[in-house]
């Protein structure tokens, strides 16, 4: 079990609560439709995928900007798949992208059970290290923004997960003490060890059953996070 003083819950948004493989397959099926570029879309999502993972671990060591995190994957997607694509079609599909991205709206397994359940005890908060406007949309788009007391998000607080300033702004923005905070979320580095070593409590949520570790709590079920608090 957690610790009982636990008031406050922060979840990260994409992988955790946010289904993003799904809903990036979705958008870019319909995209590589529009731009007619002739991949299979389960072809293609299984190259970008690695690729925009890779990508997003440099944004998060502040490597690249998110310029260079939205055209470079798509570039390197395409050059490992062997086709041509021009700069200027590879700029309209980032952008198309992001619009179509945000209007998919599935959710990882038991999202809305476990979030029916917690909100009438916790307050609630999510931590992102995603764009804020995207973000933004995901949220309205899914209605899931209802839930969500506060949103803190890497772009408007300057630094990202696992910096120590972003769950320190949480904390102000909540109102809350590191005491009363739980932080849960699909990253090892960025969500679980940015928030135990500022002393909060973390939950690692890992629905895949790839991670063995003895820092906190891995859950597979989101709603098996109930039998935690």
């Amino acid at each position: 079990m957690l610790r009982p003083e636990v008031e406050h819950i922060f979840f990260d948004l994409d992988h955790t609560l946010w289904d993003f493989e799904r809903n990036s397959a979705a958008a870019f099926e319909v995209l590589l439709a529009e731009l007619a570029i002739p991949l299979d879309i389960q072809v293609f999502h299984g190259v970008y995928s690695p690729i925009n993972e890779a990508y997003w671990e440099l944004y998060r060591q502040g490597l690249i900007n998110q310029q260079e995190l939205r055209l470079g994957r798509l570039r390197d997607s395409f050059h490992q798949l062997n086709v041509s694509v021009e700069e200027s079609v590879i700029q309209q599909a980032s952008e198309g992208y992001i619009d179509l991205l945000t209007t998919f709206t599935h959710l990882m397994p038991g999202t809305v059970e476990l979030l029916d359940y917690l909100k009438p005890n916790y307050t609630l908060h999510i931590i992102t290290n995603g764009f804020r406007e995207a973000q933004a949309r995901k949220l309205a788009h899914s209605s899931l923004a209802p839930y969500f007391d506060q949103v803190i998000d890497s772009e408007s607080v300057g630094v990202k997960k696992p910096h120590p300033l972003i769950f320190e702004s949480a904390l102000q923005r909540a109102a809350a003490k590191k005491e009363s905070a739980l932080m849960v979320g699909d990253h090892l580095e960025a969500d679980v060890l940015g928030a135990l070593s500022l002393g909060w409590q973390a939950v690692h949520y890992d629905p895949l059953g790839k991670q063995v570790h003895t820092h906190c709590p891995i859950i597979q079920d989101l709603r098996t996070l109930k039998d935690w608090l």
